[in-house]
Order: C-alpha cells, then sequence, then structure tokens
C-alpha cells in the first residue's frame, strides 16, 4: 500500500491542525464537559478540532479549498484559544497555545 505524504509546503499547517485537534479533544473531555461554566469552551474546542480536522484532511490531499477552510479554521482557532484563556486548567491553558500556533499556521497557509 502506498503512503501519501503531504506536500513539504503544508507540513508546518497540517502539523499545528493535527496538534490543535488532539489538544481541543483533550480540554473537552478533561476539564469542560462536566462543568457547567465552562460549556462555551467545550462547544468551541469541539467545533475547532472539527474544523482542524478538516484542514488535515484538505491540506494532505492538496485540495484547491483549504486555504478558504484554513482562513475559516484560524478565526475558529482564535475564539477558541480566547475562550480556553478564561480558564486556569491546564488543559485550557494547553489548547490555547495550540490554537495560537494553529491560527498562525493556517493564516499563513490562506495568505499564500
Amino acid at each position: 500500500m502506498a503512503v501519501a505524504t503531504v506536500d513539504e509546503a503544508n507540513k508546518a499547517c497540517v502539523d499545528a491542525c493535527a496538534e490543535c485537534q488532539q489538544a481541543c479533544e483533550a480540554c473537552a473531555y478533561t476539564c469542560c464537559v462536566n462543568d457547567a461554566a465552562m460549556a462555551e469552551c467545550a462547544r468551541l474546542c469541539l467545533d475547532c478540532a472539527a474544523i482542524c480536522a478538516l484542514c488535515v484532511t484538505l491540506l494532505s490531499r492538496g485540495s484547491r479549498w483549504a486555504d478558504r477552510v484554513c482562513q475559516l479554521c484560524a478565526e475558529i482557532c482564535e475564539a477558541c484559544a480566547a475562550e480556553c484563556e478564561r480558564f486556569d486548567a491546564a488543559a485550557c491553558q494547553t489548547c490555547a497555545q495550540a490554537c495560537r500556533r494553529c491560527a498562525e499556521q493556517c493564516r499563513a497557509m490562506a495568505s499564500a
């Protein structure tokens, strides 16, 4: 079975999106789901994880729509980071940092 490789120009963005997806899933699961005060954080984390997964898929196959989705991903990542930064939980802080890195990479990809 042949293994598809990610275009080198897309690799940094794919890696940032994958890291962000994992951090968002962990944040939503470990600290947000069981606390009503953090419900919006959980929702944003799950939305962010979903759009990051889509970016990984589209970038990995070189889709012509990747740049547009990356722009939207950057916006969602920024919103998620801002929400996560409101909380002291380690998972939230890790998620916020991953979201900021992902937003930066997605913006660069979208403008390339």
